[in-house]
């Protein structure tokens, strides 16, 4: 018999109910706006800790809270909230037909991979926790760049909307990479 799938947060808050799981999603989404909020541009499209918020929610959460989370991100900004997405972002559907609407509407399933992955056990280990967030991150880049090929000549697509972000996300995705080894180790200490 398969083990039934865990997340740190179902270990962490293990009694479930509609209103922890609401709270949750809620909760993840602005964190996402938060870390919407740690930006700086470097060309078309902003430098965020937006993807670490989105790649940590699926990773946490699970696959479906995970991408629930994000889709209901996506939601409230797309209602116009201010101070929601990055600075210098329009407002509303806006941010979807610009260049970052893309790598918006990639968050949903980074983050269900992400949570899919770490329902799998994935988030224990160092090198699967790295590879967990490469995985997540490159579905951004995806949506991302596919989108951005619509928007800009396809020869500046990859200076552009790719390498600028290349560091920064290898430093989140090692962040993450021991950051949730670490909380399982933790967990395990406590249990044990």
């Amino acid at each position: 018999m398969q083990e039934k799938a865990t997340t740190m947060i179902d270990v962490i808050l293990p009694v479930r109910s509609l209103t922890r799981d609401l709270g949750l999603v809620l909760g993840f989404s602005l964190l996402t706006a938060i870390c919407a909020r740690i930006s700086f541009y470097v060309g078309l499209v902003p430098i965020t800790g937006q993807t670490f918020a989105v790649l940590i929610a699926g990773a946490l959460l699970g696959s479906k809270r995970g991408a629930l989370s994000q889709l209901t991100y996506l939601g409230i900004g797309a209602c116009g909230l201010p101070f929601w997405f990055a600075p210098m972002t329009p407002l509303g559907i806006a941010a979807f037909l610009g260049p970052t609407g893309g790598y918006l509407i990639g968050f949903v399933p980074a983050a269900f991979l992400v949570g899919l992955l770490s329902e799998r056990g994935w988030d224990r280990r160092f090198w699967r926790t790295a590879l967990a967030m490469l995985a997540g991150n490159a579905v951004i880049y995806i949506f991302g760049l596919a989108w951005l090929t619509h928007l800009i000549p396809a020869d500046v697509v990859l200076p552009s909307g790719l390498y600028p972000f290349i560091p920064g996300d290898i430093a989140k995705l090692l962040l993450a990479a021991v950051a949730l080894p670490s909380g399982w180790a933790l967990l395990q200490q406590r249990r044990g």
